[in-house]
């Protein structure tokens, strides 16, 4: 597929939403949903982007509501939306989104309706699919590989042996991350009850927003994070003590996936494959064109969080990542495994976790060969 280069005009325009979002994310804030204790904040995309794809063919559904994570894993939807690519691809559809700390809050928003599809990790969409019996989610797409690590304090931390009886920090309770540090521990021969964190291991639970500030203050000795918090640890002096790459066959596993409410998915495909060609369109532009994408990145971490991330965390956070239109389903089924171990869930059937209909659909048109579904697709 050829890529999507901006023009300077298009670059300009992106610029000005981006002031522009910063102030109705800022309002939109005031009125957040909350889910569990994670907040949560709703924003329109662009108006200005909005009006550039007007044009297009009217879809079955006026808003598609889209939640995803301030981390630069989730760099397909945080550029796309911000840079117009999103709303482009959807026309006249107006896009809302909600911005999550960790996914199993945005299982939670699915189940309600609050959102309709999602960038998420792998783990909290096993569980999801799990736990409703397969009457859920389904995974459409892949996102992200890679871009998590074990960072710790290196005066405390030198070898695997020195975690037992440290405090280590994960982003939420069953999310990627934290499946990933038990299912480690696990096979390390530490005790540990996956639903307080108590053992030999303190699994603490911690946002991802004020991990670096608990870590400055002592109150945890590092963290299983996904990107940029990892960095962002490492340049307060942690150490990387574990990059989860080196865990996986030629270094590559899921880390985001996208999925969609299956109530959605039947009722508006349509939208939904907009919603892939937008991430296929953006995953291709970012592709062609990885310094700009990094600095949209920031752009819109900037916007959701308020501060940009220094040239030297967000050069080290990029390239522990890369994004894909590949769900890498061969990977799922050991991070399924991986919750098992870790004590989340019994072995589980996951058979149609996925429907990679509409993304293949959209990879044909694109020139794009067919990802698979590795045996887990849709009956």
């Amino acid at each position: 597929m050829s890529a999507l280069p901006l023009k300077p005009t298009r670059a300009r325009a992106r610029r000005a939403a981006l002031v522009a979002t910063a102030g109705l994310a800022a309002v939109s804030l005031l009125s957040a949903c909350s889910y569990g204790s994670k907040s949560t904040a709703t924003a329109a995309a662009p108006s200005s982007s909005a009006a550039a794809g007007s044009s297009a063919a009217k879809l079955s559904a006026d808003t598609v509501h889209i939640g995803y994570f301030a981390n630069l894993t989730h760099a397909t939807p945080l550029i796309g939306i911000q840079n117009g690519q999103f709303q482009k691809d959807l026309g006249a559809t107006q896009i809302k989104t909600q911005i999550f700390n960790a996914g199993p809050s945005e299982i939670e928003a699915l189940n309600s309706g609050a959102i309709d599809i999602a960038w998420i990790g792998p783990s909290p969409a096993i569980n999801g699919y799990v736990k409703s019996k397969g009457a859920a989610l389904k995974i459409i797409s892949g996102a992200t590989s890679g871009g998590a690590e074990l960072v710790v304090n290196p005066a405390k931390i030198k070898t695997e042996a020195d975690l037992k009886g440290k405090k280590i920090a994960t982003p939420q309770l069953g999310n990627t991350q934290d499946v990933a540090l038990l299912n480690y521990l696990s096979t390390k021969g530490f005790k540990e009850d996956p639903k307080s964190g108590k053992g030999d291991v303190s699994v603490i639970r911690t946002d991802n927003s004020i991990t670096p500030t608990a870590y400055s203050a002592g109150s945890i000795d590092g963290a299983w994070v996904p990107e940029p918090t990892a960095s962002k640890l490492v340049a307060l002096g942690a150490k990387i003590l574990i990059d989860e790459k080196t865990l996986w066959p030629e270094g590559k596993f899921v880390s985001t996936n996208v999925i969609v409410s299956q109530t959605f998915l039947k009722a508006h495909p349509d939208v939904v494959e907009a919603v892939l060609k937008a991430s296929v369109d953006t995953n291709a532009w970012i592709a062609a064109n990885p310094a700009e994408a990094k600095k949209d990145a920031n752009d819109a971490l900037t916007v959701l969080t308020k501060k940009a991330l220094s040239d030297k965390v967000l050069d080290a956070a990029w390239s522990e990542l890369s994004v894909t239109n590949d769900p890498l389903a061969s990977t799922l089924k050991t991070e399924a495994d991986h919750s098992v171990t870790a004590g989340f869930i019994t072995t589980p059937d996951l058979s149609g976790i996925y429907d990679l209909t509409l993304l293949n659909k959209v990879l044909a048109a694109a020139g794009q060969p067919a990802v698979s579904a590795a045996g887990l697709g849709a009956q």
